[in-house]
Parts: C-alpha cells; structure tokens; sequence
C-alpha cells in the first residue's frame, strides 16, 4: 500500500470492523505491510478475533456431533433434555425438551450456567425462532415432596418430551440414565457436549427465572427475584425469620431419599 492508497486508523478500524469471511482475509493481506503503530494493533486483535471465532465454529461442530450421528444411524428428530431447579429450596422443578433443526445451527449454545443472563435471554428467543419444537414442564414443590427428587426428575422429564408435540426418534438427556424413554442417551455434562441439551438447559433457565421473578411480586420477603429460590444466606435468613412460604419445598434429596428441610 502506497502512501497515497493508505487509509487512515479510523478508516482501517471501520473496515475490519465490518468484514467477515473472505473480505476479512483479503483485508488483512492488503494491510499486511502496513507498518503504522496503529494499525499494527487493529491487524493483531482482527486476527485474534479470527482466531476465536475459527474455535467457536469447531466448538459449535462438536456439539452438533452427537445429533449429526444420530441422523446417520436413522433418527431424524432427536430432542435434548435438561432441568433447572434440581438445589433449590423453593419453587418448581422446570424440565424443557429441545428438537433442533439440522440448519440453521446456532452459535453461542452452551451450559446455562456458563452464560450472562443477558446472553440467555438472546439465546432463548434465538432457539425458540429456530427450534422444530420445544416443551416445557414444571413439577410442584409439593409434587417433588411426595415423588423424592429422582421421580420429581423423571416426571418432569417425560412431561417435557411430552410437550414437543410430536414423537420423536431419540431422547439426550443431561446427567445419568433415568429411563424417561427407551430410546434414550445420557450424557454426563451433556449441557456443554450436546447442541440439542445445551439449548434446553438454556430455555428452562430463562423460563424457570421468569417464573421465580414473578412470584418474588407474591413472596417478595424471599427475595426470589435474586436468588431464584436457591439457598443464599440471604434466602436462609429469611426462612429463619418468616418460615416456609407456599412455594418452598418441605424435604429434600439424600442419597435416594428424603430429609426435612429445617
């Protein structure tokens, strides 16, 4: 590049800012030369940010993968389960079941809680665009006090996959084997290995907050809004002074069974 071609800073930031893909190469070759302090720093984080989104795209890959060999062997609808709720102290247990499309495949999935609650909420509204069906299920704190958590669990499982709306080829479910269906795949982590569960985790997080804000506006001496119905000192505080609402569980798991919560 000539001094007479040469942009300036501003111009080359704008530029590398805005291309992708082949542009984005192109432009770096162009600019290679360029020796300016500046634009030396604008080509080091472009190609940092290359380089991150190549490892996003092959961490994308591997989480579509159990699916992708899934359709190979014949099962086209495959649906990832997961809940949220499984600690807390008050509030349901919520289960979604995902069917994802075979394209377009969506960028971000991941563990819910390895995401902002911003970037869960963008995900939720992403998946539900995209989703070939999607069904929610929440079992009672009195239902989980009657059933013991491991059937609360199955329950809310099988009543997700339930609220697909259609049958599906195969179940991945996050965690260990509950036998919800018989054509079912555990996965151990399953919410950061599977696309499918990486997007039910999500849309039972988003869903399950939403619900446990709302009934903060019932219960507002818990502070639901915040913690979600999960045990924080502040929450246990709050019992120690209040008791129980409506909504807390009386028990809950130890080893298979059940033990009264205070």
């Amino acid at each position: 590049m000539t001094p007479r071609d040469a942009l300036c800073i501003a111009e080359i930031r704008a530029l590398l800012e805005a291309a992708q893909g082949r542009r984005l190469s192109a432009l770096l070759a162009r600019l290679a030369e360029d020796d300016r302090t500046g634009v030396r720093a604008l080509l080091e984080s472009a190609h940092a940010r290359v380089a991150a989104e190549k490892r996003e795209r092959m961490r994308t890959q591997r989480l579509y993968a159990m699916e992708c060999e899934l359709r190979a062997q014949g099962c086209i609808l495959v649906a990832g389960v997961d809940e949220v709720g499984r600690g807390a102290l008050a509030g349901p247990l919520t289960a979604a079941a995902v069917v994802l499309p075979e394209e377009p495949r969506i960028e971000g999935l991941d563990d819910s809680k390895r995401l902002s609650p911003q970037r869960r909420e963008e995900l939720a509204l992403v998946i539900r665009e995209h989703a070939i069906a999607i069904g929610m299920a929440h079992v009672s704190p009195g239902e989980i006090d009657s059933l013991g958590m491991t059937a609360a669990l199955r329950r809310a499982m099988g009543l997700a996959i339930d609220g697909l709306g259609l049958t599906v080829d195969h179940v991945v479910i996050d965690g260990l084997p509950m036998r919800v269906v018989e054509q079912e795949t555990a996965v151990v982590k399953g919410d950061s290995k599977v696309a499918a569960i990486a997007a039910a985790s999500i849309v039972a997080k988003v869903t399950r907050d939403a619900l446990m804000r709302s009934l903060a506006a019932e219960h507002p001496e818990y502070g639901f809004e915040i913690n979600k119905g999960y045990g924080t000192s502040e929450h246990l505080a709050a019992i120690g002074r209040l008791g129980l609402s409506a909504i807390h569980r009386r028990s809950f798991s130890i080893g298979g069974g059940t033990a009264s919560l205070f």
